[in-house]
């Protein structure tokens, strides 16, 4: 802080620098220092030092007091021009006793009351305001008192003796009769007003600097924050910008102060804006929301318009933030409502649903082996199996999104992903209508859960064959690599397109626009489930041309290639099993030893070939699969150590082992099996 106070005695006194006169440090001062040091030390000592004695350089007298009215410091030339004893340049010292001390000297002539005089005084500190005043002392010399407040509190006050000064005019006076008196008084005059605006320049520096540094502390704090902060004004013209529009449109330009709202916020989001910013211009605040497909992202906006002295608008404050997340939250939130809604709706009925049908199958089968069953009949046999499979596959749906599907990603290829999907939608759509699926360039495996991905493609192609309708039509599926980041999967058809309310409502479960109790509901909220569980999201839309378009992003993480033979050593105590999964491992490449227990795999794991042991947690023996694993690990055995059970997800046992080693549940595919060995070496 001393060096602060230096700088701006200095910057008010650079023409009365005269004589040098080096002070002696106080108690406190080496206090001070001292308390600093423990942050700055040596440094912080030597600046200290400095600037005590550079205080001293300075002819003027010079104190400062802290807002307790309490001396925090001055030089010595303060304790030589009022004769002040060593109690009184302490720091510490209180105001009031050095204004009495100099009152009972006759410093401020005849005074009748002294403590009122003192009152007086202290009132007029503890309300300081910036001031330049000249006085004649009781010794018979006149100083000038300059004061300045300080922002920490208290103030800063220089006195200077001008007793030569008022001499010198004095003389100028008396030995200049042929001057007119008008052009004297006019000089001493300026000599004054030079003098109060010398003291209201440095006042009016300081003000700026702190200004200055205000700003900046507000600059900093708005560029730290997590939401984008504007100005524009009324011509559309950015005056103000934090520099976080990226942070809210990841596409946008990264400097707009100065640019037209229309250049910086791009032609899709510039129309929906423009309403809402002349609301504001007319003085109507608003908060509204819109979704930046660019970048996937959901924006929440806030315009506050801003007033001049005149009382009228000035221009418009901006706030903007990405609630993604916020709305993902919200709509995985009413996910998990309707969901809820669906479990208590299957909970009680399903047993006994399932049962119905199976009496409705069962006597329908007897029924047809009825002789002599004419036509008519027959067709009404036929219509009520369809409509009991029906709701065997209703019933199915039902239980899907009433309990949590986990999701298993594995390393897939896409384009050949896709090609089975392909094969297995074309036999269900008309003969008119054309299906073409596209992988893009997406040529390299990625990580996902093909099972969930399947059903939720075939979701898609098959509500589009409904949205074209017998007349045929065209069904494109594309997928593309969207920044590295996302795998977009967009599902174009040549239908009528969306509605305004299936836009709205088309990912709520049981929400469906088909006619005669044709549709379940559950197609689209099964694509939303598999999206949301992704950490990716589904949008709907209509193409420019007509036709519906649904948008669905998965995040992008590509899989190794396939990776060289291994030598796996398989333990598992149930032959059939064992020889399943050692033909799996086979087929992928790998060779294969096998061992039924956990004391046999110990033996055969030393085998300095053996780069993966794959493990049931069950097995015969005193030993258990986990036992094994870590023994292994305990061992420090190089190999890979994975197990694999068929016991429930709230085992004990299963619990312990997933939160040591990866774990494969039974029974699993060659596919799942090919993810699980390779996912450490996902990239």
């Amino acid at each position: 802080m001393l060096h602060e106070f230096f700088a701006i005695v200095s910057n008010c006194n650079k023409s009365r620098l005269r004589h040098l006169a080096l002070v002696k440090p106080t108690a406190a001062m080496v206090a001070m220092d001292s308390e600093r040091g423990d942050l700055v030390a040596h440094g912080a000592t030597k600046t200290s030092a400095l600037t005590r004695a550079g205080l001293n350089l300075i002819q003027q007298a010079l104190s400062i007091y802290d807002g307790n009215l309490r001396l925090a410091l001055c030089n010595s030339r303060f304790q030589e021009m009022f004769g002040l004893p060593e109690r009184l340049t302490t720091p510490g010292a209180l105001f009031s006793d050095t204004i009495r001390f100099l009152a009972e000297c006759g410093d401020y002539g005849q005074i009748g009351d002294l403590d009122e005089f003192i009152a007086e005084k202290v009132q007029q500190a503890l309300a300081f305001e910036p001031h330049y005043v000249e006085r004649e002392r009781a010794n018979g010399r006149t100083i000038s008192v300059e004061g300045s407040p300080l922002p920490q509190g208290g103030w800063v006050t220089v006195y200077t003796d001008i007793t030569a000064i008022k001499r010198q005019e004095a003389l100028l006076r008396s030995h200049s009769a042929h001057l007119s008196d008008q052009l004297l008084s006019h000089s001493e005059d300026l000599a004054r007003a030079n003098r109060e605006l010398a003291a209201t320049i440095a006042t009016l520096e300081e003000t700026k600097r702190h200004l200055t540094e205000s700003e900046a502390l507000t600059r900093t704090t708005t560029e730290m924050m997590p939401a984008h902060i504007a100005h524009i004004g009324l011509d559309e013209v950015y005056t103000y910008s934090n520099g976080q529009l990226r942070s809210v449109m990841p596409d946008g330009p990264p400097e707009i102060e100065g640019e037209h709202v229309s250049r910086a916020l791009g032609g899709e989001i510039y129309p929906i804006v423009k309403p809402y910013f002349d609301k504001a211009c007319q003085g109507e605040p608003s908060v509204f929301e819109f979704s930046h497909s660019e970048g996937a992202r959901r924006c929440r906006v806030a315009l506050t318009p801003g007033h001049g002295a005149d009382g009228k608008v000035s221009g418009v404050y901006v706030m903007s933030m990405d609630i993604t997340d916020e709305v993902q939250a919200r709509a995985a939130l009413m996910q998990t409502h309707k969901r809820e809604l669906a479990a208590q709706l299957t909970s009680g009925l399903a047993h006994d649903f399932a049962n119905l049908l199976t009496i409705i199958l069962g006597l329908q089968g007897q029924l047809e082996k009825q002789p002599d069953l004419g036509e008519d009949a027959r067709e009404l046999i036929s219509t009520t199996r369809a409509a009991a499979l029906r709701g065997g596959v209703l019933l199915d749906r039902l239980s899907n999104i009433s309990g949590r599907r986990d999701l298993h990603p594995t390393s897939t290829d896409l384009a050949e992903l896709l090609r089975d999907i392909g094969a297995m939608a074309s036999p269900s759509l008309p003969d008119l209508t054309e299906l073409s699926l596209d992988c893009g360039s997406v040529t390299r495996p990625v990580i996902l859960d093909s099972g969930f991905f399947q059903d939720a493609l075939l979701n898609l192609i098959l509500n589009a064959r409904d949205a074209i309708g017998p007349g045929g039509g065209a069904i494109r599926v594309r997928a593309s690599a969207l920044r590295d980041t996302w795998l977009e999967l967009k599902v174009r058809d040549t239908g009528a397109g969306f509605s305004p309310d299936a836009l709205m409502r088309g990912l709520e479960p049981f929400y469906t626009t088909k006619r005669n109790d044709e549709g379940s509901g559950l197609g689209l909220s099964m694509v939303y489930d598999f999206a949301q569980l992704s950490g990716g999201l589904v949008k709907l839309a209509n193409g420019a041309s007509g036709g519906g378009v649904v948008t669905m992003r998965l995040p992008l993480k590509y899989g190794q290639e396939p990776t060289v033979p291994r030598l796996v050593l398989l333990v598992e105590d149930s032959p059939e099993i064992r020889t399943n999964v050692r033909e799996m491992l086979r087929d992928l490449g790998h060779s294969v030893l096998e061992a039924s227990s956990a004391e046999e795999a110990e033996s055969l794991a030393q085998i300095p070939e053996i780069d993966t042991v794959l493990t049931d947690i069950t097995l015969n023996g005193s030993k258990t699969g986990l036992d094994l694993a870590r023994a292994l690990k305990h061992a420090h055995n190089p190999s890979r150590v994975f197990l694999m059970t068929s016991r429930a997800a709230n085992d004990e046992i299963r619990r312990a082992a997933e939160q040591e080693f990866p774990l494969l549940s039974k029974p699993f595919s060659i596919a799942e099996l090919t993810g699980f060995l390779e996912a450490d070496h996902i990239s």
